[in-house]
């Protein structure tokens, strides 16, 4: 069996800030970096412009955004635009109305293929420790399971014994502790977007705004984004 390593990786890029944290990491420790962004019917589409801007500040060697018109079929307060977004913190033990139905499933399948096709050796994620409490595919068994799915149902993964790996570096780290490690890796915050309202300026209430003020705040960095709205 062949057992050298493939080079390259793909990020996932939904254009938030964890996203980007990723591809600043993949930049430096994987190239080539492709980008992968699924515009899906996201009632913040907007961080798709996010998401264009990033891959061109990395020179990402290649950038596709895939549209796949699942809104109607997924049931999520990103979804559907006349669902109230929540604006504070689910209850423990409970999954919020932002959970996407099986997101992370279709997203990290899309990439699969698409790396075993471009014959890159990882798929970054930007998963991390505040989402996995409650959404169900941000949690470490969900994505071990994927990796088991990464190698027992690839070419890659059942012919060689380097099947194509699942990283999720942000996993356990707090908000702040990805902005500061964003700080360091040069992470281009101004070009990130965050909220789930959509709309040309962030919200600053839904729970996706909080979550990075929180972040920012608790890490002594100032969100440059809120320049822009000042």
């Amino acid at each position: 069996m062949n057992r050298r390593r493939r080079r390259g990786s793909v990020v996932l890029l939904s254009g938030g800030m964890d996203s980007a944290t990723c591809l600043a990491l993949a930049a430096l420790d994987d190239p080539p970096v492709h980008a992968l962004t699924v515009e899906y019917g996201q009632r913040h589409a907007r961080e798709v412009r996010s998401a264009r801007a990033l891959a061109r500040r990395y020179r990402v060697a290649r950038h596709t955004v895939l549209r796949l018109p699942l809104a109607p079929l997924l049931d999520s307060s990103l979804t559907r635009a006349r669902r109230a977004l929540p604006r504070r913190s689910s209850a423990k033990g409970t999954i919020p109305s932002t959970y996407v139905p099986a997101r992370n499933t279709i997203l990290l399948a899309v990439a699969l293929g698409y790396a075993e096709s471009h014959r890159l050796g990882t798929i970054y994620l930007g998963a991390n420790a505040i989402d996995y409490s409650g959404y169900p595919d941000c949690r470490p068994p969900f994505l071990r399971a994927f990796e088991r799915v990464a190698r027992l149902g690839t070419k890659v993964g059942v012919t060689t014994r380097q099947p194509i790996r699942i990283q999720a570096p942000l996993l356990r780290r707090s908000k702040a502790s990805i902005v500061r490690w964003g700080e360091r890796l040069g992470v281009p915050w101004e070009l990130t977007w965050s909220c789930y309202a959509g709309g040309r300026q962030p919200c600053g209430v839904c729970d996706a705004c909080r979550l990075r003020a929180v972040g920012f705040d608790s890490a002594g960095v100032r969100d440059p984004t809120l320049r822009r709205r000042a």
